[in-house]
């Protein structure tokens, strides 16, 4: 039979062909809540016959289990019963039961005494069957107090030994224990130490915990030791053996998460940590979920704060054209733009394999949001015009670009053809057939810029400020650095390499550059186009910059080596129009506030339209003859802040 034959007749039989066998616990699920009911009433007997022992001296057979016990062995049942059903004790998952658990059994316990207590004294005597039936007792009081407190201990401790069956007998042994240390001695590491506990198969061997806060030093939890403070991690680790650390503060900074691998950098350490404390605390969390940690994590910053109204009113209900969506910041932005239900998105990319796949995931995560796909070369300039002509994009954000400075050196006309000739075949149909706003994608590499790349971006910023001043079209720019884990980034030719087995590659030790999220660079892009009234070049805020160096260590100090050691990190002079340090500060005279703090805009100087755009189409046709060195003379006169050299 073949497996789609086979495939059908399961399902046929009302079974998925990836259905697991039901196993015998979970047959027992079925009839869970009966259970847990008869469990109860048992406790409840129990509990009144421990109260008559009690009182008795504990003698047993007695005249009191038939005169007293079974005449009012009915009556605490009813009540507790429909007690403990209103507070919800019947629907506890008993594996992980807690302390809201205990005060739950505490206060169904002490309401159903009240209860039962008010019943016996009024209405007993009021009512001839009972008076009858039920025979009085000289010393209730201590009775139903005695019933109180058995039953608060019967059900807890049936409750903990629940849990302790399933953390301590039931837990099997892998066939290695990893040596696992916990950062962090708070609410999260606690709670991550309880998780690791109730793993069915016991995969960690918890050594200890670390924590800054010299109130927990000496101290245990849950039998577990807190050995010392973060900086005392590297004789920790090679003490006893450390093989992975799990970082549980999830409130933690990105530099208080830098210090700890940096601290960390000579020991083979695997890093994790954990999600957010309230995923934690509501039970949702669980050790399967522990993730490795990422370089995002360090070097990522705080949750941008966005004018959601704004930015809605920019994109919602209308037609948005995104250039070069198939790239990194292109496909991020057509994600962001999702979010806020444009009337339709066109994604228009010139490589048609990242063009597939994010119409795919776009289409998979936002099925309601009407898509387009188109293969466009963004400068053919007669395809460009039709496409607009026809849609009508009421906003175009023109992200498509070549952006590898070496790469770039070595091929100087196709620098200008995509970034200076796209840019001007966009914009000028944008301009020409009405689109209300135009957001161009540019870099701070164009700030005094000593490459191809860099020099071309500054020309198309110049080209957009300088259409803006006729155009009925709202133009901006939005200027930033790099961004993690981009295509052909630093981030991913890192970790080729240590997956290699190294060497990494460092152009110089004091190369510095500036870090910002996709999917943050993405949203201050939107933020800034809203608030874009023609003409400007918006500067985002990249924190502070970051040495290349100290990321390769860290990357290799991630993936459980030792820079140095075990990957080793070499030097090589930097390449073709690269710069030791980008030049992308928001402070200064020459920049102006925006309503975000994270936003500024670069005042400048625009040029004589006459001059600058003879000025392109003479680069433009030297371009086409792709000799260096008169590009080189024709950038230097367009952009007099060009500092390249002119060898090739």
């Amino acid at each position: 039979m073949s497996e789609s034959a086979n495939n059908t007749q399961q399902k046929s039989k009302g079974q998925s062909p990836l259905q697991l066998p039901v196993s015998s616990p979970t047959v027992l699920l079925r009839f869970r809540k009966p259970l847990i009911i008869l469990a109860h009433i048992i406790a409840f007997a129990a509990s009144l016959m421990l109260s008559f022992l009690v009182l008795n001296g504990m003698q047993f057979p007695g005249g009191w289990f038939v005169e007293y016990y079974l005449p009012f062995l009915p009556l605490f049942i009813a009540v507790k019963l429909v007690v403990f059903r209103l507070f919800k004790q019947y629907r506890g998952w008993w594996r992980y039961v807690g302390i809201s658990d205990l005060l739950g059994i505490l206060r169904a316990s002490l309401v159903s005494t009240i209860i039962i207590v008010a019943f016996w004294f009024a209405l007993v005597p009021n009512i001839g069957l009972l008076r009858t039936n039920l025979p009085k007792i000289e010393n209730v009081d201590g009775v139903v107090m005695a019933d109180m407190f058995s039953t608060i201990l019967l059900l807890a401790g049936l409750r903990m030994v629940i849990r302790l069956y399933y953390e301590e007998f039931r837990t099997v042994k892998g066939s290695r224990l990893k040596r696992f240390l916990i950062v962090g001695a708070g609410n999260a590491g606690e709670a991550l130490l309880r998780e690791i506990h109730r793993m069915p198969i016991s995969q960690y061997e918890v050594i200890g915990f670390i924590d800054d806060a010299p109130i927990k030093q000496g101290i245990d939890i849950h039998g577990i030791p807190v050995l010392g403070t973060a900086e005392e991690l590297p004789k920790i680790c090679a003490d006893r053996n450390i093989e992975e650390i799990a970082i549980a503060m999830p409130s933690a900074s990105h530099q208080q998460l830098r210090r700890v691998i940096q601290v960390c950098q000579g020991a083979k350490i695997r890093f994790r940590t954990v999600p957010a404390i309230t995923d934690i605390a509501s039970g949702k969390f669980r050790v399967s979920q522990i993730r490795d940690v990422d370089i995002n994590d360090l070097l990522g910053r705080e949750v941008v704060q966005l004018d959601q109204d704004s930015i809605e009113a920019f994109t919602k209900d209308k037609v948005i054209l995104v250039t070069g969506a198939g790239g990194s910041i292109g496909s991020e932005m057509c994600r962001q733009l999702c979010r806020f239900s444009p009337k339709l998105l066109l994604l228009i990319e010139q490589a048609e394999n990242p063009l597939f796949y994010i119409e795919r995931e776009l289409q998979r995560q936002f099925p309601s949001v009407r898509l387009e796909g188109i293969i466009c070369d963004i400068t053919d300039k007669p395809r460009v015009e039709r496409i607009i002509e026809k849609y009508k994009p009421e906003v175009v954000i023109h992200a498509a670009a070549h952006k590898h400075v070496p790469l770039m050196e070595l091929n100087p006309g196709e620098a200008i053809k995509n970034n200076v000739v796209g840019t001007r075949v966009v914009a000028d149909a944008a301009d020409r057939f009405g689109t209300a706003n135009f957001v161009m994608i540019s870099t701070d590499k164009a700030v005094n810029p000593t490459s191809i790349m860099g020099s071309s971006k500054r020309i198309a910023e110049m080209y957009i400020q300088d259409l803006s001043r006729t155009s009925r079209t709202h133009f901006v720019t939005v200027r930033f650095g790099n961004v993690l884990g981009s295509e052909g980034s630093v981030v991913p030719i890192f970790k080729k390499q240590i997956a290699e087995g190294g060497p990494v590659t460092v152009t110089h030790p004091q190369m510095k550059r500036y870090f910002m999220t996709i999917p943050e660079a993405s949203q201050l892009v939107l933020q800034a186009a809203t608030m874009g009234k023609g003409g400007e070049i918006f500067v985002l805020d990249m924190g502070e910059p970051v040495k290349i160096v100290d990321l390769a260590k860290e990357l290799i100090t991630l993936s459980g080596f030792r820079p140095g050691e075990d990957i080793e990190i070499t030097f090589t002079n930097p390449r073709p129009g690269e710069k030791l340090f980008e030049e992308l500060s928001i402070e200064g005279e020459n920049m102006q506030r925006t309503r975000h703090p994270k936003i500024r805009i670069w005042k400048n100087i625009p040029i004589d339209r006459d001059k600058l755009r003879a000025g392109i189409d003479e680069l433009v046709a030297i371009a086409q003859r792709q000799n260096y060195s008169e590009i080189i003379q024709k950038i230097k006169e367009l952009v007099p802040e060009y500092i390249g050299s002119n060898n090739n």
